[in-house]
């Protein structure tokens, strides 16, 4: 209930994208941990007023593009990682340099959540990939309950990519006799001489047959009125979901999938009438009717996605949109990671796991009526929304009138410029900056 003050020291409206990518400003981004990072590395450089990224001496050394390269080369023809693929960063609460924030300034996605004893906040059976490069986890530890949660949320047929310059030999033996436990295949296990990284490519299971042909039963399969998607304040289990039967039907080609709703989908008449009211919506409205510079945009969250309508309404301009789906809504993030986008679970009474003046939109349709009977007072909502919001950002609110009317109050007070209203049929849309 108290304000994150403007910073008076420096900081300046961002680098826009994609500059943003080879140089940010150091003052938005300044701590004394950082500091000392950037002395200590190469592939990050103090220059003046901005921290830059020269590619031809990114970790690991022969630089990143080198790096990808061999991936690839590691992978076969698998897959080919472009630049359509969308790349979420996960930073850790317990890390002692987290760089989350440095990524959000450079205008890639990352979320900040702690990963020690509770779930990702992520459903089962989503990600693509997984990428793990000397991120110094202890995954044979605790029974393995991290390369478990690993499991949870990759989909199946989907790929672990694990990279090290040393291993001891205690940790390859544990690792070899977890990842053959939980039935991954390894792809490939190759050196690069160039980069002197090591990259192990695992493959989690496409079919449930695997697990009941495993000599010892360790680790156990869930019971069946386990939910594997349920993971807010939930602690890591140590056993193995199944696998959804309609596995064939997911994972289709981008940007086809963005608009393809396979049978497992309910409703998929619905589903594209959502699609085609927020396609209106944006491109009638928000692209063009309220005085926003969207060539400032880069970094934007829909407060509550519910099916990823305004983020792929989006697909087109240069940012990415962090979904975001109340806790206690129906849990529609499956449908939002089957679509080719990212979000998380979230509950809005409590603080969003980002560092302030990370985003530049925040986009809200009845998230307040929604939380009315939940969150204290909307107040609580607003003072999130202002931490989390670049000096200049924008917010998009559309509710009930009885809602509006008493947000924009709280926004006034704030110093919040209130650059649109619009009512009808007691309902409207509020937009502030």
């Amino acid at each position: 209930m108290c304000l994150v003050p403007l910073p008076s020291d420096g900081y300046e409206t961002p680098v826009s994208w994609p500059e943003n990518k080879s140089k940010i400003l150091y003052k938005n981004v300044a701590h004394p941990k950082l500091a000392a990072f950037v002395k200590k590395g190469s592939w990050m450089m103090e220059s003046g007023e901005y921290l830059t990224f020269p590619v031809n001496q990114s970790i690991p050394k022969g630089g990143i593009q080198h790096y990808l390269d061999f991936i690839e080369e590691v992978n076969g023809t698998r897959h080919r990682m472009g630049e359509d693929v969308l790349t979420l960063t996960l930073g850790l609460k317990d890390d002692l340099v987290d760089l989350a924030q440095v990524a959000l300034e450079r205008g890639f996605p990352a979320v900040v959540t702690p990963f020690g004893t509770r779930r990702l906040p992520f459903p089962s059976g989503v990600f693509d990939a997984i990428h793990c490069n000397d991120c110094h986890a202890s995954w044979n530890s605790n029974g393995g309950k991290h390369l478990i949660e690993m499991n949870r949320i990759l989909r199946p047929g989907g790929y672990f990519i694990l990279s090290s310059k040393h291993t001891s030999i205690e940790v390859e033996e544990a690792m070899s006799t977890l990842t053959a436990s939980i039935c991954w295949n390894i792809l490939a296990d190759k050196t690069d001489e160039i980069c002197d990284i090591r990259i192990k490519l695992y493959q989690k299971s496409q079919a449930n047959d695997i697990y009941q042909l495993r000599r010892k039963k360790v680790p156990p399969l869930c019971k069946a009125n386990e939910n594997p998607d349920a993971s807010w304040y939930v602690s890591i289990k140590s056993c193995l979901h199944t696998l959804p039967e309609s596995i064939e039907q997911r994972g289709t080609e981008w940007p086809k999938r963005l608009e393809t709703f396979p049978d497992w989908m309910n409703n998929r008449e619905k589903l594209i009438a959502d699609s085609e009211h927020w396609k209106a919506i944006v491109n009638n409205s928000y692209l063009v009717g309220l005085g926003i510079d969207w060539s400032n945009i880069r970094n934007v969250m829909d407060m509550k996605a519910i099916n990823g309508g305004f983020a792929a309404a989006l697909a087109q301009q240069k940012v990415w949109v962090m979904n975001v789906i109340p806790v206690h809504a129906p849990n529609t993030l499956p449908i939002v990671f089957e679509r080719g986008l990212i979000g998380v679970y979230h509950d809005w009474c409590e603080a969003f796991g980002t560092y302030p003046r990370s985003y530049d939109l925040l986009h809200a349709d009845h998230l307040f009526s929604r939380l009315k009977n939940r969150c204290k007072h909307p107040i609580v909502i607003v003072v999130e929304m202002d931490r989390i919001l670049r000096p200049g950002g924008w917010g998009i609110i559309r509710d009930k009138v009885e809602i509006l009317d008493p947000l924009e109050k709280i926004l006034r007070s704030l110093h919040w410029e209130i650059r649109m209203t619009f009512a009808k049929d007691k309902a409207g849309i509020l937009c502030a900056q």
